[in-house]
């Protein structure tokens, strides 16, 4: 039996996906919510995120949501790719490095944001 990476690969896109499922449509919910003023205005107040981000904990959980959705997006778009025609073996692996190394940069530049926080 041939060793394969791609258990690697499914990890950060099934949690991605888990996460997408589950709270962007919470999020989409609360920031409509609050753009139509029926939550209270102090909810959703600068300095009250700010301090949140500020916090370690929040920010750790803050970098691996929005890195595991990026991973997510990232699978999803290079099997879009090959749904629509991407096919050849060359193509493909450009495709896939393309994909995942979009996702590397921004997960590194998120890192660069999140402790510049």
């Amino acid at each position: 039996m041939s060793m394969s990476n791609k258990p690697i690969l499914w990890l950060p896109f099934a949690a991605g996906g888990m996460l997408a499922a589950l709270l962007v449509p919470a999020l989409m919910l609360v920031f409509v919510l609050d753009s139509l003023q029926l939550l209270p205005a102090a909810n959703l107040d600068y300095g009250r995120v700010f301090a949140f981000a500020s916090n370690p904990f929040a920010r750790v959980a803050l970098f691996a949501v929005i890195a595991l959705l990026l991973w997510h997006a990232a699978h999803r778009l290079r099997m879009t790719l090959q749904d629509i025609g991407v096919r050849s073996h060359g193509a493909r692996r450009l495709a896939a490095r393309l994909c995942y190394g979009a996702a590397t940069l921004a997960s590194v530049a998120l890192i660069w944001a999140v402790l510049a926080l």
